[in-house]
């Protein structure tokens, strides 16, 4: 029989990566500040965790970070300019950002992988279930995702996580749940999961994506867990423990998530995202699908 959990308030969001594959843009601008059509990457996370009903976040940073501070703090001077100008709509846009959510701010003093950044996290997040949410992956806002997440760790309790299912040539990229099936046809129990397994290796073909909503128990896991693939912390080894052994932090469950996904962590998915993102909005989708579409039937057919 399911049981209500307390609802949770916080969100985490890792962003002390160095962003090397996006290099030379991310020498002195952070991967997470690379805009998405006219926005930071950044702030549709940002925005997806307040669309949740997660008003308090934190940010785990690193070195070169500050203008993701920057970003979502006041900024006096240009609002003073729209201001005088009487551009209502840019000042609009620019106080937007600030007025978000409560945000807060940690730094990872060293890049010691996921797991060690969500960490980092635990003064601030105490005793309280919480949601995870890697920048690099950015969830249509009309796919409610997260909210169908702490939902679930609502009715279950433990931890749950976000699972797509990719092409078996594909699964050596990410982490890799072992599920069983349960009663709701978007939630499945997991029972052991592989970081970046080899492909005849992989329990199943679902992914892990960039969504979390963690129980507290997993900070002492962390505590104990030794660094892994890549020589660091990862957050699969701890949730493997806690899959193992429910009456550690509580079961973990998956949400199958069939939506639209956008990775801005790859250069060709970065772009995709932007021309998908453009296509559909209602100031710039008419004139920029005109343009892609003669670009695409003539310009490219005589390449």
């Amino acid at each position: 029989m399911s049981q209500s959990h307390p609802r949770i308030s916080k969100a985490v969001i890792p962003a002390a990566g160095l962003g090397t594959r996006f290099l030379p843009a991310t020498k002195a601008t952070p991967k997470e500040m690379l805009p998405v059509v006219d926005k930071p990457a950044i702030q549709y996370v940002v925005e997806e965790a307040v669309s949740a009903g997660l008003d308090d976040v934190l940010m785990v940073t690193g070195r070169n970070k500050r203008p993701l501070e920057d970003h979502f703090d006041r900024n006096y001077e240009l609002e003073s300019a729209l201001q005088k100008k009487g551009d209502a709509d840019r000042l609009a846009k620019v106080q937007e950002s600030s007025d978000l959510a409560t945000m807060h701010y940690v730094r990872q003093g060293d890049p010691k992988g996921l797991g060690h950044a969500v960490l980092c996290a635990a003064p601030h997040v105490g005793h309280e279930p919480f949601a995870v949410l890697l920048g690099d992956d950015l969830i249509d806002p009309r796919d409610l995702l997260l909210q169908r997440m702490i939902d679930v760790q609502q009715q279950y309790g433990g931890s749950v996580v976000a699972l797509m299912e990719v092409a078996p040539e594909q699964i050596h990229l990410y982490g890799s749940a072992a599920v069983e099936t349960t009663e709701d046809s978007d939630v499945v129990r997991v029972s052991g999961l592989v970081e970046k397994p080899a492909r005849e290796e992989a329990p199943s073909h679902y992914a892990v994506i960039g969504r979390y909503v963690l129980d507290p128990a997993v900070f002492d896991i962390l505590r104990r867990t030794e660094p892994g693939r890549g020589g660091e912390i990862q957050l699969t080894d701890a949730l493997q423990q806690l899959a193992e052994d429910e009456k550690v932090g509580g079961p973990v469950h998956g949400v199958v998530f069939k939506g639209r996904r956008y990775d801005t962590g790859d250069r060709g998915d970065y772009l995709r995202a932007i021309v998908r993102l453009a296509c559909e909005r209602e100031d710039l989708g008419p004139d920029f699908r005109t343009w892609l579409h003669r670009y695409v039937t003539e310009e490219m057919q005589q390449r």
